[in-house]
């Protein structure tokens, strides 16, 4: 299956991210979100995007006029007809089994539905769609138009047809797929949180300060953020959610979240988007 017409639910930071990506790869793309604010925020925030890849030479001119002619938003689901829908919600069960349900009625039977969970289970969505040999996981990395990676997370449920149309789609948009298994936090999550889990402890035990814990990821392992810079850009209520999540998937205690974790989230201490988490963001 050729895939020329995309549908994306969510016009979020990751959602307008993920549209940015396929408008530049020269496909069509439909954007949705049920705030019709955040929709305009999102297609003028993206248009501004591709024009500045414009200006700096990055994207040809012909280039940029074709991405923003194929760039159009939507205002109800309904109206979707389309290759591919890609969910790009919060990661909040429950919402994505509701979209994909509705998905059940309004999508095409050809339409592969996709979502960008960075670790949930596929096979539930699966079988909310009533397709469930035509869902797949395409999780993009944030940002995704800078980001090479697509973790894509095939389902016991998944068709080869859909396997390889997908596989296809994101080579055709320049990133590198690596497929993973419908696991909890699939590989890079599934390894990632469970360390910035691992630094918020050492920060509550007094083994070094905040700023001293992410020096020594950054210049004795190479990682580009230390694990609590990078939690407050994830947001520490979506780390505390995520490692919730695996506590109970797994049923495993190793995952459970550091008391200091659930401290700052209580206390409204989210990271960047507030200005204030393990650092201070004026």
């Amino acid at each position: 299956m050729h895939i020329n017409r995309i549908a994306i639910i969510g016009a979020g930071t990751m959602g307008r991210g993920i549209a940015q990506v396929f408008a530049q790869a020269g496909l069509e793309v439909l954007l949705y979100d049920s705030d019709p604010d955040a929709l305009a925020q999102s297609l003028a925030t993206i248009t501004e995007r591709l024009r500045q890849q414009c200006v700096k030479g990055h994207l040809q001119e012909a280039a940029c006029a074709t991405a923003l002619d194929a760039l159009q938003g939507i205002e109800r689901l309904e109206a979707i007809d389309a290759d591919m829908i890609i969910e790009v919600v919060p990661e909040r069960l429950d919402l994505k089994l509701d979209i994909f349900s509705h998905l059940r009625q309004v999508a095409q039977a050809r339409t592969i539905l996709a979502s960008n969970t960075s670790g949930l289970d596929i096979s539930a969505l699966a079988q909310a769609s009533g397709r469930p040999d035509k869902v797949i996981g395409m999780h993009f990395f944030n940002p995704p138009p800078i980001m090479p990676l697509i973790e894509v997370v095939r389902a016991s449920e998944t068709s080869e047809e859909t396997f390889v149309a997908v596989i296809a789609l994101a080579e055709r948009l320049g990133k590198t797929p690596i497929p993973v298994a419908n696991s909890p936090g699939f590989v890079a999550n599934r390894i990632l949180f469970p360390m910035i889990n691992e630094a918020i402890y050492a920060l509550a035990e007094g083994v070094a300060s905040a700023a001293d814990i992410d020096r020594v990821l950054v210049l004795g392992a190479s990682h580009p953020l230390g694990p609590l810079a990078l939690a407050d850009f994830v947001g520490l209520d979506v780390t505390l959610d995520i490692l919730d999540s695996f506590a109970r998937r797994f049923d495993n205690a190793k995952y459970c979240p550091c008391p200091l974790l659930r401290e700052m989230v209580d206390r409204g201490e989210l990271g960047r988007k507030t200005g204030q988490g393990f650092f201070s963001y004026p």
